[in-house]
């Protein structure tokens, strides 16, 4: 494989909406390219980006895909990214890792809500972009209206550089305003054209948007905007250099617009990929921190110094194991080599480096800063990780995700299989950083949290797949706990005499309710030893299991105290389960009288939509007996600060999306536990009891 230098190496993410047609520019890109032999069809599950299982079976990218092209001198590593609201995040760390973006727009919906998302993250990286209006061939496909809505939602540093030849079905090449050339292509989606002169019907609309383009593109540039207004003639070379540095710099923006599945200017987004994005010499500086994690640095491109590398994916794959996807930023990095891992700060063993190619790959001896690789079978390493030679003094930053929105209790279909979900469910977390799981500490369940239901969904079915193990979902239960209103005492008296040696135990309590968060407090006023010293303990033992069982619907019991004060023992009979028989029986005939209350746990929420949803919003939240703290705005956007009921949201994500138009999203953590409501409380009672009787 050829040598390349780094200004001939362009890393270019494709991204945007879910089903703008990602994936299939991509394969039009390898195909016209040379490095498929057929132009891959989502349809017909023969793209090379999209090999999952799943995402042949559903025809949505789900998670990054890599491969790469030779374009002349210049290499083209390329990324297909997931557009769809469940999986978009895993565009975001491919999108730090790329110094270039295609941003594929749909030619009808132009600017979508998950178009907005991925331009945010690449406004965060510095990420410079390239905009694809594709499905000029549809219906109600409109380059005017496509561009309006890019304005509207996303930019005005925009330069349009090419006009749709025809509309609709009738829609069969491109006008390049640049060239002053018309492009008419065989329609059979061969990629190949035939130069005409412009016709004359399109002249006005051409003279006007090439006056346009010339403005937008030499306003960038001093002297030739001297020119411009000096009436000389700028040439297309002039014209094409202060493009590109404008689009280097992130002043400008141009679009392009074709078909990629009817590979209609396909070729010209190839040609202004390589000419127009920058190679990783001419990225901005990434942003990292120095060896302590605590100030942040810039940190350059650096071919020369020592190794320094970014870990921005992991891949899970049930054959080669974990597969860990590098971006080389400093100095080189090779096959069968020692490296170290500055974040777990543990020497690594770097095995063979690979080029990732869809769901094959091909070798790599040696890669340079500036470019990405992978490698198979890093022990130690995870994504965000930094990888280097001692002495690498920068940190890069791990790139941060939002909290899941969805969550699921799961549970094996088969008895035994414990132990494979645990270890699917780590190896899946390795793979999807978006993704969370834990043990709740209350009910015992294991919770998977995603950004969806169906992000949710894929995991089951990766756990099937690639670890053989079937789960069931379920709704999670509600972590309730219960408490006490006033004190009351009472007695527990454990006798059973019936000949030989007997069990006795009796004490008398008091229980008495304290102030929330203060947990459980056992006091001994035990006096004249009417209880052995070494029975009191067996009292705390029994009053703590039956506070751990609960006495309205089965949740514990917290912030209670309990005070030993009396009781009797038997010189014979007595002894420790006796007595821990006694309290659990004390404590239980206590509490009916302590006017025991259930209580639920309160979340705060932060929830970001935009304005002209807010009406909604509110409403939505008041009737899920939510209040509202505060209100902000910011760019057009509204953040709401609520507290809710953890019950009345454990499905809220879909309902959020549904209320605005998916462009809303919301983070949330634990606040506190409320008294639930009594008609509520009732019903919670009522559930328990039944799936007791069940049981």
């Amino acid at each position: 494989m050829r040598d390349y230098d780094l200004e001939n190496v362009r890393n270019v993410v494709i991204c945007g909406h879910g089903d703008s047609g990602k994936t299939t520019t991509a394969e039009a890109l390898l195909f016209n390219n040379k490095k498929t032999t057929r132009l891959g069809r989502v349809e017909d599950g023969t793209t090379v980006m999209d090999y999952d299982p799943d995402e042949i079976e559903r025809g949505i990218s789900i998670t990054s895909s890599f491969a790469f092209f030779e374009s002349g001198y210049t290499r083209v590593n390329l990324i297909d990214t997931p557009g769809y609201a469940d999986f978009v995040m895993d565009a975001k760390t491919c999108i730090r890792a790329c110094e270039g973006a295609i941003m594929v727009l749909c030619g009808v919906g132009g600017a979508e809500v998950q178009t907005e998302q991925v331009w945010d993250f690449c406004e965060q990286f510095d990420t410079r972009r390239i905009i694809f209006l594709n499905k000029m061939g549809r219906e109600r496909a409109s380059l005017e209206g496509a561009v309006a809505s890019i304005k509207n939602r996303l930019t005005d540093k925009i330069v349009v550089m090419n006009l749709p030849l025809g509309t609709e079905a009738n829609f069969k090449g491109i006008i390049d305003l640049l060239r002053k050339k018309a492009f008419v292509y065989e329609g059979d989606a061969s990629g190949k054209s035939e130069s005409i002169e412009i016709p004359d019907e399109y002249a006005e609309k051409v003279a006007e948007h090439r006056e346009a383009m010339i403005e937008a593109i030499v306003s960038t540039d001093d002297s030739l905007l001297e020119r411009y207004f000096a009436e000389e003639k700028i040439s297309e070379k002039e014209l094409m250099a202060a493009l590109s540095s404008a689009v280097k710099s992130g002043a400008l923006i141009p679009v392009f617009c074709g078909s990629a599945k009817q590979n209609i200017g396909i070729d010209i987004l190839s040609k202004m990929t390589t000419a127009l994005l920058p190679s990783p010499e001419d990225a901005p500086p990434v942003m990292a921190t120095d060896e302590s994690g605590e100030k942040d640095i810039e940190f350059k491109m650096d071919p020369s110094g020592k190794l320094g590398a970014f870990v921005f994916k992991t891949i899970a794959d049930p054959y080669a194991g974990k597969i860990s996807v590098i971006k080389v930023y400093s100095g080189e990095i090779s096959s069968d080599s020692t490296v170290h891992n500055a974040t777990q700060r543990r020497k690594e063993r770097i095995g063979q480096l690979i080029y990732l190619e869809g769901k094959t790959h091909s070798i790599c001896p040696l890669a340079k800063a500036g470019e990405m690789v992978a490698v198979a079978k890093l022990k130690e390493t995870t994504t965000g990780d930094t990888l280097c030679d001692d002495g690498f003094k920068v940190r890069f930053k791990r790139v941060d995700y939002p909290e899941p929105m969805i969550s699921f209790a799961i549970e094996p279909k088969a008895k035994g299989d414990e132990d494979k979900i645990t270890t699917a469910v780590a190896r899946l977390q390795e793979e999807d950083p978006t993704m969370r799981s834990r043990r709740d500490p209350e009910t015992k369940e294991l919770i998977v949290s995603g950004s969806g239901q169906l992000h949710v969904e894929v995991i089951v079915g990766k756990m099937k797949r690639k670890f053989g193990v079937e789960v069931n979902l379920k709704a999670p239960k509600i972590p309730y706990h219960e408490t006490m209103r006033r004190k009351s005492k009472a007695q527990g008296k454990y006798k059973k005499q019936t000949g030989g040696r007997g069990q006795f135990g009796d004490c008398k309590i008091e229980i008495e309710p304290l102030p929330h968060g203060a947990g459980f407090e056992f006091v001994n006023k035990i006096v004249g030893g009417v209880i052995p010293r070494q029975f009191v303990p067996a009292v705390e033992k029994g009053v703590i299991g039956a506070m751990e069982k609960g006495v309205l619907a089965g949740y514990p019991v917290v912030d209670t105290r309990v005070t030993v004060y009396d009781g009797s023992f038997h010189a014979v009979d007595s002894s420790e389960m006796a007595f821990k028989i006694a309290g659990s029986m004390a404590f239980k005939n206590a509490a009916a009288n302590a006017k025991p209350v259930l209580l639920e746990p309160i979340m705060e929420m932060e929830i970001f939509f935009p304005e002209e949803c807010m009406g909604d919003v509110i409403g939505d939240i008041s009737s899920r007996r939510g209040k509202v703290l505060g209100t902000e705005t910011k760019a057009g956007r509204q953040t709401l600060k609520v507290t809710v009921p953890l019950s009345e949201i454990s499905r809220y994500a879909p309902d959020l999306r549904s209320i605005t138009g998916g462009r809303g999203s919301y983070t949330m953590k634990f606040a506190t536990y409320e008294e639930v409501p009594a008609i509520i409380s009732e019903k919670v009672i009522a559930e328990s009891q039944k799936e007791e009787e069940e049981e």
